[in-house]
């Protein structure tokens, strides 16, 4: 089934080139100019993927993300212009599950897009559930539960659990997991996974500051807490 990828930018070139190569690679692609018009197209087109420019009139990439984020958990790869780490930070917190700066190759954009399909679209054989404590993560299902309360959880953020959990007491290094949520080694930016695990904790740690499951290694990285007797 062909996947349809959602282009939102209120550059009309820029749009025009990444159309015609996403075309080329055989997507599907629908356009937007702002973020408000995006907020429509979403709803009506219901893409695979977004392509997302972060700086657009009416309404801005951040502000789109937010409520995008309330309906759906559409993978979204940020365009973006500013290259301060922290401005990189933002979209990654809310949810964006890579980013290109520009001015950008279309054949490292192309490679993204197929990066970040290749592992949401990923499915484990039916049955594999994952359970510690209080949690459970269905794989077949995409699904994530606390207590039995459903937690929404982005492509990346549901990922890296998955990851986590299927090797409790593994310490993993920043560098692991950026392999396994991207499944390529191009351009590792460690400080994506620790936004990662900050909005995972949030959300699926009983007390964030003093997490229970996610635990940092001090000088690797990242390890699920081994099942206790």
């Amino acid at each position: 089934m062909t996947k349809a990828v959602l282009v939102v930018d209120d550059e009309e070139r820029l749009v025009s080139l990444v159309k015609a190569y996403l075309t080329q690679e055989g997507f599907r692609v629908v356009t937007a100019a702002d973020g408000r018009e995006a907020i429509f197209v979403a709803r009506q087109e219901k893409p695979d993927l977004i392509i997302l420019d972060v700086m657009m009139p009416e309404l801005d990439g951040y502000e789109f993300m937010r409520l995008h984020r309330k309906e759906r958990e559409t993978p979204i790869i940020l365009l973006t212009a500013k290259i301060e780490e922290e401005d990189r930070v933002v979209g990654l917190e809310l949810g964006a599950d890579d980013y290109v700066t520009k001015p950008f190759s279309p054949r490292e954009l192309m490679a993204r897009v197929r990066a970040v399909l290749r592992r949401t679209g990923q499915r484990a054989p039916a049955g594999q559930v994952l359970r510690a404590g209080a949690i459970m993560l269905d794989r077949e299902a995409h699904l994530v539960t606390v207590a039995g309360r459903p937690v929404d959880l982005t492509p990346s953020e549901f990922d890296l659990l998955a990851t986590l959990m299927a090797a409790p007491g593994r310490a993993f290094s920043r560098l692991d997991l950026l392999d396994h949520l991207q499944g390529t080694a191009f351009e590792g930016y460690e400080r994506t996974i620790d936004v990662h695990v900050k909005n995972l904790r949030a959300k699926i740690e009983p007390e964030p500051r003093a997490p229970r499951y996610i635990e940092t290694v001090y000088g690797v990285g990242y390890r699920f807490a081994p099942a206790q007797e």
